[in-house]
Order: C-alpha cells, then structure tokens, then sequence
C-alpha cells in the first residue's frame, strides 16, 4: 500500500498592490495559508522588486520562494495561475542564490553592511562626475574611471540595471559577478569586466567631498561613501523556485536572443 505524500503547505505574501491581494484572496481559500515561520514554501505575489524582498527576509532560513507576477516587470516571476499550484511546485526547478555583502566606509570611519540579490551600485550623487579607483584582490586594476557610477551584479541582477547600462547578462549558475560601469567618460571605450564569484571588489571615491557618492545595495542606500567593499556571502543564501520548462536558464537564452 502507498503511503499518501503529505500536502505542502503555502504561506501567501503579497506586495499590497490590489491585484497581488486579490489573488493572495483567492489562492488562500483554495490551498490554506499558514504563517511564513511553519510554510513549507512561500509564495510572493507582486513583482520582482517584492521578490527581492522576500527573499532578503527569508535569507538564510532554508525557506523555498515561489513567485508569481502581479506586478509589471516579473523576470524573476512565474506566471499567474490558481490553478494546479501543488504540481507546479512539486515539479518546479530549484535555483540557488548567493547575494552581495556591501560593507561601506563614510567620514569618520563610519561603516555600515547591507545585503544585495540583484546589484551594488555607486553613484554620483551630484553634477561631477564620479572618480573611482577599482581594486580586485587587493591589485589595483583602474587607477581612476570617470563615470555616472559602477555596478557588481549577480547573475539574478545581471537582467536588471546592469543589462540597462549594457552590462552582460549571466547565467544563474555561472560562477560569475558582472562589474560594468555607468556611462564612462575615461576610459570611454571601457565596458567593464567579468569577475570570478570569489572576488572582493573594492571602490575609493576619489575626490570626495568635491565629487560625492552614494552606494546602493538593492534598495539600501548608503550617501557620501568614502570606499566601498563588495563580495559574495559565503554562507547565506535563498532558495528561488521556477516553473518546469520556464527555469531561469531559458529565459536567460531567450533574453538574449531578443530581437
């Protein structure tokens, strides 16, 4: 005699927006909801701004995420559907995330940490334009670029902002972090570097306060950064679940082969 596999149970997240609340409605009433502390898999409704979110607060809790687009964007979302959620996520392919640690340094010898799914980025923060010296490892690779600003990416970030600022898209197991600048005027034909996940990318705003500049971890922002030190977390990591068929590598080849 089978033993019956046991139901998984759901906690339903919504980003507030009227369309996420109406389907975290009707999805509850049809599967249950229970709290994100005893859910087996947590399923966000919203898009991928709130995804990213959830994400961060369920970092490190070997929680599984699961989302659905009710927002606008969605790259990170699976599509909306009520119907069939069990088998969706029983079959849905596991991708393993590993976010940025951003340690800043401001005056005084201030320092603060945040976390970053997507990207750290700098950015001038008024009219000049930034200056910045890039060391990988502690070698100085860019004694001064002149730029709007600087991206690290991770793979899930490489289809966000730094796709926008012609940056490379990654695929989401390659062990890879994408380093792209933000409108270059010296060097100018510079397009920015791949880098191994292992790296420790580290940023000295040069002529501050003339040129100030502020560092951004997804959307922790840290104003009048002195230097700024990247690197990915070794131990904490988030679970992201994608559709069958529909996995974070497909619609990788699909985006670029986007005409």
């Amino acid at each position: 005699m089978h033993q019956q596999r046991s139901r998984k149970t759901f906690a339903f997240v919504s980003s507030g927006a009227p369309d996420a609340e109406e389907a975290v409605a009707m999805l509850s009433a049809t599967y249950g909801d229970v709290s994100v502390e005893e859910a087996d898999v947590i399923v966000a409704l919203g898009g991928d701004g709130f995804l990213l979110q959830v994400l961060r607060e369920t970092m490190g809790t070997g929680k599984r995420v699961y989302g659905m687009n009710r927002g606008t964007v969605g790259f990170l979302m699976n599509e909306f559907r009520t119907e069939g959620l069990d088998e969706r996520i029983e079959t849905a392919d596991a991708e393993t995330i590993r976010p940025l640690e951003m340690e800043t340094v401001s005056e005084g010898g201030v320092t603060s940490r945040a976390l970053a799914i997507n990207e750290v980025s700098l950015f001038r923060q008024s009219y000049q334009a930034a200056k910045i010296r890039i060391t990988i490892d502690g070698q100085v690779r860019m004694d001064e670029l002149i730029c709007d600003g600087v991206i690290v990416a991770t793979p899930a970030g490489s289809t966000a902002y730094n796709l926008s600022a012609q940056g490379p898209i990654v695929p989401l197991d390659a062990p890879l972090l994408a380093l792209t600048p933000v409108c270059p005027f010296r060097p100018r034909r510079w397009r920015g570097a791949l880098l191994s996940n292992r790296s420790t990318v580290r940023f000295d705003v040069l002529e501050q306060p003339k040129r100030p500049v502020n560092a951004v971890a997804d959307h922790t922002e840290v104003k009048s950064v002195l230097s700024v030190t990247v690197r990915e977390s070794a131990t904490l990591t988030a679970t992201l679940l994608f559709d069958a068929g529909h996995s974070w590598d497909e619609r990788i080849l699909a985006e670029q082969f986007r005409y």
